[in-house]
């Protein structure tokens, strides 16, 4: 089975990363501005999708983030997982700012699903980037960008 693995170096410490993947500032500061939660299922909207993708957290600490696909859309992420190991690091240099080690992976794809995986695999990367900014500079600049159309009650 294909996974999408993709490691990446943020100055930023573990703390203000691990905020970015588990709160709800966070995840409208890089990824999508329509973000609900459902007790432990995170509900994203994206433009021109017909349900939000339900993503179940299945653990978050300043070690690991790991969100299990809980919905039926979309079909080709049935079954597939996506985890953020954080790791710390030190400085560049005397003063500079901690850092993070970020490996990110997204897989359990099923077979015939293997198709969309390139496609999924860059708007990963530009998430990332995305990503890395937020929890650099603070600056919101959610990738997409969408008008909340689900019910949460």
């Amino acid at each position: 089975m294909p996974e999408i693995a993709m490691q990446l170096d943020i100055a930023a410490p573990r703390a203000v990363v691990l905020d970015a993947l588990d709160t709800h500032d966070g995840l409208t500061g890089w990824w999508t501005t329509a973000v609900d939660r459902e007790g432990d299922v995170l509900l994203l909207d994206f433009p021109d999708v017909p349900e939000p993708f339900r993503l179940r957290r299945e653990r978050a600490d300043r070690d690991r983030v790991v969100w299990a696909n809980a919905g039926a859309f979309p079909p080709h992420w049935a079954g597939t997982w996506i985890s953020w190991d954080l790791t710390g690091q030190p400085a560049d240099q005397p003063g500079g700012p901690e850092r993070t080690r970020l490996l990110f992976r997204h897989g359990g794809w099923q077979p015939g699903s293997e198709e969309g995986v390139p496609a999924v695999a860059g708007t990963w990367a530009e998430l990332l980037v995305r990503l890395k900014d937020y929890a650099q500079s603070g600056k919101v600049q959610p990738y997409f960008v969408t008008a909340r159309r689900h019910d949460t009650g």
